[in-house]
This record gives structure tokens, C-alpha cells and sequence, in this order.
């Protein structure tokens, strides 16, 4: 049986029709994350005898079911074409397998950009003037995003930006519903308040990243050098990526463990004042989010719960979603005793899966 490698190579020599041989060199999976695997790897391909060397990544589809389904590989792929010209820093698009017969599942390849990801870790050794410019670069390019030409762009195929706040509010409850074991009071009294308060959305429609979270941006020196994690991306609201960047810019891993990194207000002010856009509504819209992030985590602590998984960070992530409940019932000024329902894995699953952990 062919090596992973050895697949890759032979599949890349037919998008590479004219280059005399094709291999790949130093491919390594990356380790941070919850969604897709990604891998890293060096394309070597020889034209007219030379070398030439293109360091790539490899993003491929989770072995289902996964966190996020259905889960797109090929609009993920669309939407770094599309956004390729912009003023938002991705990656280049640059070859799509999506039949899974060269490695089991679907993946595409993109370039790698240089840059560091700051998903845990602080970036300690910054000047503090340079964390400061990596939240405002980080506000721009969330503004950039906001700001896409949709038509101009083809993006605004991708979805009807019409509905977009009852679009995501069925969507989770539908994913909630999906995978409840039982009644989930607390969960649901959220989700039943978010609907009787729904304000009107923000008049402008705009591409929504859906992820926007600090660690989904790369930077160098204090510059955004790419934007990454395009799985949640729609057309509606922009301000569902504010109540998201909100109520992550609260946990103090990554930048904004950094002393010097802004406040949340003195970040969305830069927003407002780049994108043009004036917030409005920010508790109902971290309580959506709350809601949403909420039934990801219950979605992971399920996937363990049936055996699909023995993933630490979903483990961890499980005890997220009755205090994530809390938040967004607080957000709407909700404060009666609720029980929370059956949220967690089962004990004998936490408990194979922290054994695990130890070996």
C-alpha cells in the first residue's frame, strides 16, 4: 500500500501536468484546533532538471461525525477563491480533492503564510506597542471582512444573507436537538428568550466569518498576516462576529493574555471606526453566541459521549456548556435557578477518557 506521501505526490503530479517529477517532503500534522486535521508539507517539483520547493498545508475533512456538520469542504475552498484580491489576508486556494479517493476523505491545499497563530499562548516576548497593533491590524481585518464586495466577489452565492438571525437560531437549536439526550432546561429557556428578543438585524448584509476568534489569525510583527477557519462563513449580520470576538476577547489565553493587549471597547471602537459599522444590541448578541457556543461544546461532550471521540480538548470543552448557558441567560437578564439537564458525558466515558490522558 502506498505511504500518504506517496498518494499525495502521485495526486499532485496531475494538477502539476507539466512538471517532469513531483514529491512531497516533511509532512506533519498540525496540533491545534477542534475541526479540520491540517498537515504541513513541502511540494518539490522539477522543471527543465531544477527544484522548485512550495511549502503548502493540507486542510482535511474530520472523520465524521465530527464536530461541525455537515461539514464543506468545497465552500470552504470557494470562499478563499473568492476572497483571493481582497483586502482580507488569506491564504491562496490552491487545489481542491473532494471525491476522498486519494486519502479517504476530502482535503484541499493552500500556501502556507508566514506568521505566528496565538491560540494559547501569549505573545509574550511582543514590544507592548506591537500587541496593541496586532488588535487593532486583528479589528481591520475583521472590518475587511465586513466590507467585501459580495457580488463583485461571487460570494454572495454562498448563502441568502435574508433571515440570517433565524437562520442561526434554527440551526443551533436544530444541532441541540439532534444531539440531546434529554430535557436541557436551562439551555432551552436561552434559546426561548433569544427568539422573544430578537432585535432587528444590522441593515447592511456583509460576509460573516462565524469563527471570528483570536486564534484564527495569524500574525507578523503586529500585522494580521491571514485570516483562517472559514468553516462557519455566511452572508447576514456582521454584528454575530462582534458577540463571538466578545465573548472570546473575555478568556485571557493567547493576546489577550497580554497586558497590554485592548480592551474589549477600545478594540470594537477601532472596529467601529475602520468598518463603519456602530454596534448596537451587544447583550443579545453575546447571548446568541453564548447559545451557540454553548451547543458546539454539547455537540463534543456527545461526541464522547457515544464513543466517537476521545479527544482531551473536547473533554474540556464539554464543561463549557452550563456555564456558556449562564452567560448568554445573564446577558437577557435571566436569573432563575434552571437545571442545566444532562450536558456532560456520562461518568464512565469521563472517566476512560481522563485515563487516557494519563497514559
Amino acid at each position: 500500500m502506498m505511504r500518504m506521501d506517496e498518494r499525495l505526490a502521485a495526486w499532485l503530479s496531475t494538477q502539476l501536468p507539466e512538471a517532469e517529477d513531483v514529491r512531497v517532503e516533511g509532512l506533519d500534522r498540525l496540533k491545534f484546533g477542534m475541526s479540520a486535521e491540517m498537515m504541513v508539507l513541502t511540494i518539490v517539483s522539477r522543471h527543465g532538471g531544477q527544484d522548485t520547493r512550495r511549502d503548502v498545508v493540507l486542510r482535511l475533512r474530520p472523520k465524521p461525525p465530527a464536530l461541525l456538520e455537515p461539514y464543506d469542504l468545497p465552500r470552504q475552498f470557494a470562499i478563499l477563491r473568492g476572497l483571493e484580491g481582497t483586502g482580507v489576508r488569506v491564504p491562496r486556494a490552491l487545489w481542491l480533492e473532494d471525491s476522498g479517493d486519494v486519502l479517504g476523505r476530502p482535503f484541499f491545499i493552500m500556501e502556507r503564510v508566514g506568521g505566528i497563530v496565538y491560540e494559547m499562548e501569549s505573545p509574550a516576548d511582543a514590544a507592548d506597542d506591537t500587541v496593541v497593533r496586532m488588535c487593532e491590524s486583528l479589528a481591520e481585518q475583521l472590518a475587511a471582512i465586513h466590507s467585501v464586495d459580495l457580488a463583485s466577489t461571487g460570494l454572495d452565492a454562498i448563502d441568502d444573507g435574508s433571515e440570517h438571525l433565524d437562520r442561526e437560531l434554527n440551526h443551533w437549536a436544530n444541532e441541540m436537538n439532534r444531539v440531546k439526550r434529554d430535557s436541557l432546561p436551562a439551555l432551552e429557556r436561552l434559546l426561548a428568550a433569544l427568539r422573544a428578543s430578537k432585535p432587528a438585524p444590522f441593515p447592511r448584509v456583509t460576509l460573516v466569518h462565524g469563527d471570528a476568534k483570536p486564534g484564527n489569525f495569524a500574525f507578523n510583527g503586529g500585522e494580521v498576516s491571514a485570516v483562517f477557519d472559514w468553516e462557519m462563513t455566511t452572508v447576514g449580520d456582521p454584528l454575530t462576529d462582534i458577540g463571538w470576538l466578545e465573548l472570546l476577547w473575555m478568556q485571557p489565553v493567547g493576546i489577550t493574555s497580554h497586558p497590554a493587549a485592548l480592551s474589549i471597547d477600545g478594540l470594537l471602537a477601532h472596529y467601529e471606526s475602520t468598518s463603519g459599522i456602530s454596534l448596537q444590541n451587544r447583550s443579545w448578541y453575546r447571548a446568541l453566541n453564548a447559545y451557540k457556543m454553548a451547543v458546539i461544546c454539547l455537540i463534543g461532550a456527545m461526541l464522547i459521549d457515544d464513543g466517537h471521540s476521545d479527544d482531551q480538548k473536547l473533554m474540556i470543552a464539554a464543561y463549557g456548556t452550563s456555564l456558556l448557558t449562564q452567560l448568554g441567560l445573564s446577558e437577557l437578564g435571566i436569573d432563575e435557578p434552571l437545571d442545566d439537564g444532562p450536558v456532560l458525558p456520562r461518568e464512565e466515558r469521563i472517566r476512560e477518557v481522563q485515563a487516557q490522558a494519563v497514559l
